[in-house]
């Protein structure tokens, strides 16, 4: 085997799609989601999640029938859960190889004091894909949708090739969206639920889905509309209800003002707006919601004479939907709509654990459940 450094490659050999920036490290590199230029806005709770590339693939084409990802992985374990696998997916055309590692540093958060954690130092290692098929091809490894990670190396056979991606094809795919979008919860990164909706309607998919951190960010709006895309979806209005950040006089003009940044650079692309999927407790009740000693999440009451004004998800979804026809009325024919509980609706309770997050069966049902939808938006 011969290594490839990936602090050299990539931007060269290598393509970090999906990564807009990249951490330094003294043996690697860290990739994050958002560009340098919003490290200052972005709220610390935020830049943690920025730097998980949780949809980021590293692209490139080789003959090795054996690639390896060198990496140092770091998760969060809130106890009593157990530390996760580390877990990367090498796709070829359409199949995924599956590769998972049990090293790492590990971040043991304090439930009882939000913001203190305890380090636990590990070690490296390296995500193995064996069995590859035969000549050049191109390779989209994805990076562990879970965690922090410096990559390191790329591992080949000896005398193995390694050369940048052809130009792809496929249309482009933007999504925002919160923990719901972003899928930690998922078995693998290349089973996220837009991932899983990309392959299928055959797309590039660019992930914007930041755990808890979905406040239409006018930051996250100028990323949009300076990126590339062919389509683009945002799936908002549950983080606002779990943080209680917005009441409906804010979230209406805040919504608006999110679109309308992203039509000065993008005026005819295609826009899905996408609603809340189910949750339980807040369909009726407003946020915010914590979760309960059986790790539910549920809504607070009480207060009811200050809370006028908060939203449930009935209501977010009744003026996400009338925001969409007032645009589409006054103009913006390629603006839709999807209501979020045709993607995860009362029905599908049996999977969603925490009654807020699908499990990996649910995440999976997601994506094949918008396909369809992304696949039309294509020819719109």
């Amino acid at each position: 085997m011969h290594s490839v450094s990936l602090s050299q490659a990539v931007g060269h050999t290598v393509i970090a799609h999906g990564a807009l920036g990249f951490d330094q490290r003294p043996e690697g590199i860290s990739p994050r989601r958002l560009a340098d230029w919003t490290r200052l806005q972005i709220p610390q709770p935020m830049d943690v999640i920025v730097r998980m590339p949780s949809g980021v693939r590293l692209v490139f084409e080789t003959d090795s029938t054996r690639v390896g990802l060198t990496l140092l992985a770091t998760n969060m374990v809130t106890p009593p859960a157990e530390r996760r696998a580390i877990v990367g997916n090498l796709e070829i055309g359409g199949t995924l190889w599956t590769a998972r590692s049990e090293a790492g540093n590990t971040l043991l958060l304090d439930p009882k004091s939000p913001g203190e954690f305890e380090l636990l130092r590990g070690d490296p290692d390296t995500l193995w894909f064996n069995d590859l098929p035969a000549g050049t091809k191109r390779c989209e490894v994805w990076l562990p949708h879970n965690a922090f990670v410096e990559l390191r190396t790329l591992e080949l056979d000896d005398g193995a090739t390694i050369g940048p991606p052809a130009t792809d094809s496929r249309p482009r795919w933007i999504h925002y969206g919160s923990s719901i979008s972003h899928c930690m919860e998922a078995d693998a990164p290349g089973l996220i639920w837009p991932a899983v909706a990309a392959r299928e309607a055959g797309f590039a998919l660019q992930n914007l889905g930041f755990g808890g951190q979905c406040h239409l960010d006018q930051f996250v709006a100028r990323t949009i509309r300076d990126s590339d895309a062919d389509v683009i979806s945002i799936k908002t209005g549950i983080n606002i209800i779990n943080m209680d950040s917005m009441r409906e006089r804010v979230f209406g003009p805040t919504l608006h003002g999110f679109l309308d940044t992203v039509r000065e650079g993008k005026p005819e692309t295609p826009i899905v707006l996408i609603s809340p999927i189910y949750c339980p407790s807040a369909e009726n009740q407003p946020g915010p919601t914590v979760p309960n000693a059986q790790g539910k999440f549920v809504t607070l009451t009480g207060h009811e004479e200050i809370r006028d004004g908060c939203m449930s998800l009935t209501q977010v979804r009744r003026l996400m939907a009338r925001i969409v026809e007032q645009r589409r009325e006054a103009g913006d024919a390629q603006l839709s709509y999807v209501d979020g509980l045709t993607l995860f609706g009362p029905g599908d309770a049996s999977d969603l654990p925490d009654d807020l997050h699908p499990n990996p069966a649910g995440y999976i049902r997601m994506g094949e459940r918008f396909a369809p939808t992304l696949a039309a938006l294509a020819s719109s």
